[in-house]
């Protein structure tokens, strides 16, 4: 919404505040004043002049030699180019040393060997947007009325030396767009009244109803109609002062009774329009849903077709205008009218913005309708027009109108408690305060033992609630003025859930163990969807995927890490450890939610240490990944509560594929990609895993603790036994700790043979053992009574025997 600023002094007293500190104030009191533009800017030296003669340039045929008395002595010669210049014209003259926008400077000057001191201005060159200029100026000067006096202030005459305040309005301040509805608000600030035209004006004998008839058949769409009679009108250009408050709000002057119609639109906020009345083809208005294929040509020369859910005004048998958005062109107002029919309405704000959307017609009519018009305004708005009319086109106004209503537009009534206020905004306001306030907003308000019942004017539809009345208090109190206080209630520091905090620390391990965090797509296709699940689960599939490959939701995070594998492999990246930590989805049956379960995955492919210069590989292996996992168990607590069983599950090696039991249940996965997998994937030899993260991260984890450094030397011997090949190295290490009592503290397995120095189906494992008691120094007949009670227990248990 722009703004003018003397024009809007002819509603509330601005004596003592400038333009600038007024937009301060309102952008405070919480209308966003995005700028205040001064018309006038840069510019000086533009006067009136009047042309007293005008002869063609002996040495141009576009060029006329005009000779001007711009308020001096004696007239200037000025060469002027404009095809509409004549004698006896009042113009804007930018004389010798005047300054033009963008810093144009004028300077005397000879055009084909003639004298010109000075410049015959056009509006578009007095800083006016061409869009703003009236169709008879548009291509030429501008022509002032014969009233002004030669040597004035032009940019004055022109209202350039006003200031223009743009305004940021949100949807629910309809109010504001209208320059009444920014008095009340600048009254409301400053504590000053608001002065509304005076609508009395004289009508004719004769009654509008006997020239025309107003019938609605949609009255939701449409539940109030005023239409007035104006006759005997004259057509004419619009006075100045009319033109240039039309072009300070961004409107472009056409003629009189047109003027007149957007004036009073910008002045009231009510949308109005006129119809040639004898124009219009019959005697009756008629307003009703438009049938499907109908059409109209609108102003703008455009067929449109209609459709059911648009809303027209006709002449009982035809559309005359689009309700709201345009009137038709059968109906337009010409030079040659006389009788006006003008329209002013309530039309359903929601209807307005369907035809605006589907005509792709967006107007200053239909941007008040779908925010909503004040329904008190309406045939307020029909007496400023016509009474304008009167003044100035000459019209006589037929007496009362012709209407159709339906509307009950009443105040809404809110009541709110001063506590209520006081607590919400944490003030200490006064009863009278808070009075006073309500006041200045232009609301009836009662006060009875601190209880306000609040009449609101229908102007202002945005406040229903007493938030509302809370909420105006505020802003006219002023915001800057609400204390800033501390909460009182008892507060609590924020933390980490321990659930959070231990999975904040996997994912700091593994990111230190050298793998990247990747995050990759939930929906997947049916046939990866259930690949390397660690649970069966059925598909959840999407009502609407976007295509076959997103379609169902994942039930395993290794798939999609497979494939950012490949991905970088394509592109010659061939070392790559990636880990994910998200959700599988479990299905819970059809027509139900599915159950997101939290999935810690990694895949890891290449060589894991590479040292070029003293020759040193690397390549990951299945035992490189599984120390990854025992120092993530390490750190969480859980290593003891972890073991391994060899496996097959489909999609892997079966011979490097192992189960992760915690506490003898299942809760992952570690192995090697199947070899065919891996050749149809394009992928190098790949070692994946998936955790059950939620069911490690809740179990009972133990507290990480540390012991001091040993202060007395430990011992350690070496075994290798030869045992059935069947026999797992792990069971034989549990039974060795088992049997190996409190002084044996760790069991190490560092050699496997198997080979023909060996009898068939057997196999020897080496194991260190380490003994030490962290108070003493032992004596060889201790560790050597320890370590023959283990060699006991393997040859009794898996008859074990030491290798020599």
């Amino acid at each position: 919404m722009f703004v003018s600023y003397k024009w809007l002094q002819n509603y509330v007293d601005l004596s003592g505040i400038s333009a600038e500190e007024l937009a301060e104030k309102i952008t405070r009191s919480g209308i966003e004043v995005e700028g205040v533009e001064a018309l006038n800017e840069g510019m000086s030296g533009v006067v009136i002049g009047h042309v007293l003669e005008k002869e063609q340039h002996p040495n141009a045929d576009k060029l006329n030699k005009c000779l001007v008395d711009v308020g001096g002595e004696l007239p200037v010669q000025i060469i002027c180019g404009a095809a509409n210049v004549d004698k006896g014209q009042k113009v804007a003259v930018a004389t010798v040393g005047a300054v033009l926008p963008g810093n144009f400077k004028i300077k005397k000057a000879k055009l084909r060997g003639e004298e010109s001191n000075g410049m015959i201005c056009s509006l578009q060159e007095l800083g006016i947007e061409s869009k703003l200029v009236a169709k008879e100026f548009s291509e030429g000067i501008f022509v002032f009325p014969n009233d002004v006096q030669p040597g004035a202030d032009a940019l004055a005459e022109l209202s350039r030396d006003d200031q223009i305040l743009e305004l940021g309005l949100t949807p629910n301040r309809s109010d504001c767009l209208s320059m009444l509805g920014v008095a009340h608000e600048v009254a409301a600030i400053l504590g000053r009244s608001v002065t509304y035209p005076d609508l009395t004006h004289e009508e004719a004998s004769e009654k509008a109803s006997d020239f025309i008839t107003v019938a609605v058949e949609a009255k939701e769409e449409n539940p109030l109609y005023v239409a007035k009679v104006i006759r005997n009108v004259r057509i004419a250009p619009s006075p100045l002062w009319l033109q240039t408050r039309l072009m300070a709000a961004g409107i472009r002057p056409h003629n009189n009774v047109v003027d007149i119609t957007n004036y009073v639109l910008i002045e009231y906020g009510q949308p109005l329009h006129a119809f040639d009345y004898d124009r219009l083809g019959s005697k009756e208005i008629l307003v009703r849903l438009a049938e499907a294929g109908e059409e109209i040509i609108t102003l703008d020369g455009q067929k449109r077709v209609l459709t059911p859910e648009h809303l027209v005004i006709t002449n009982g048998k035809e559309p005359v205008a689009l309700a709201g958005v345009m009137g038709g062109e059968n109906s337009e107002v010409h030079s040659d009218t006389i009788t006006i029919l003008l329209e002013s309405a309530y039309f359903n704000g929601q209807t307005v913005r369907k035809a605006s959307k589907d005509h792709g017609l967006r107007s200053e009519a239909s941007a008040r309708f779908e925010k909503g018009v004040d329904p008190n305004r309406v045939r307020a708005a029909a007496e400023r027009a016509a009474q304008l009319m009167m003044e100035l086109a000459g019209g006589e106004v037929l007496n009362g109108s012709a209407e159709v209503n339906y509307l009950e537009a009443e105040p809404a009534v809110v009541s709110i408690h001063v506590d209520k206020i006081n607590k919400v905004l944490g003030m200490n306001i006064s009863v009278n305060e808070i009075q006073s306030i309500f006041t200045r907003l232009g609301f009836e308000v009662k006060e009875d033992n601190g209880t306000f019942t609040v009449t609101v004017p229908t102007r202002r539809g945005d406040i229903t609630i007493e938030e509302d009345l809370i909420e105006e208090v505020a802003r006219l109190y002023g915001y800057d003025n609400i204390p800033s206080t501390f909460p009182v209630s008892a507060s609590s520091p924020g933390r980490l859930t321990e659930y959070q905090s231990n999975r904040r620390k996997a994912r700091r391990y593994l990111e230190g163990a050298g793998l990247y965090q990747a995050i990759t797509y939930s929906l997947t296709s049916e046939e990866k969807a259930s690949q390397f699940a660690l649970e069966a689960s059925d598909y959840t599939r999407l009502a609407m995927p976007m295509s076959e490959e997103r379609s169902v939701l994942r039930l395993s995070l290794v798939p999609h890490l497979l494939e950012t594998l490949k991905y970088n492999l394509a592109r010659q990246n061939d070392q790559v450890a990636l880990y994910e930590m998200s959700s599988v989805f479990i299905s819970n049956g059809a027509g139900e939610q599915p159950v997101e379960k939290e999935r810690l995955s990694g895949a890891v492919t290449g060589l894991w240490h590479l040292n070029q210069w003293q020759g040193e590989k690397k390549p990951v292996d299945f035992y490189v990944v599984k120390g990854i996992l025992d120092g993530l168990f390490d750190v969480l607590g859980l290593k003891e509560q972890i073991t391994y069983k060899q496996a097959k599950r489909d999609g892997l090696h079966p011979g490097r594929t192992a189960e992760i039991l915690l506490n003898g249940i299942t809760a992952g996965f570690i192995g090697q990609v199947h070899p065919k997998l891996q050749k149809q994937m394009d992928l190098t030899e790949t070692y994946v895993f998936e955790l059950a993260l939620q069911q490690l991260l809740e179990t009972n984890l133990e507290e990480l603790k540390f012991s001091v450094i040993p202060r007395f030397p430990s011992m350690t011997r070496d075994i290798a036994l030869v045992v059935d090949r069947e026999i797992v190295a792990g069971d034989l290490k549990e039974t060795i700790s088992e049997a190996g009592g409190k002084l044996l503290k760790e069991v190490s397995v560092f050699d496997l043979y198997e080979g023909d120095k060996l009898e068939e189906n057997k196999k020897s494992v080496a194991f260190s053992l380490r003994y030490f008691d962290p108070e003493r120094t032992l004596t060889d007949e201790e560790v050597t009574k320890a370590h023959e009670k283990v060699l006991r227990a393997v040859e009794e248990k898996y008859a074990a025997v030491l290798r020599g």
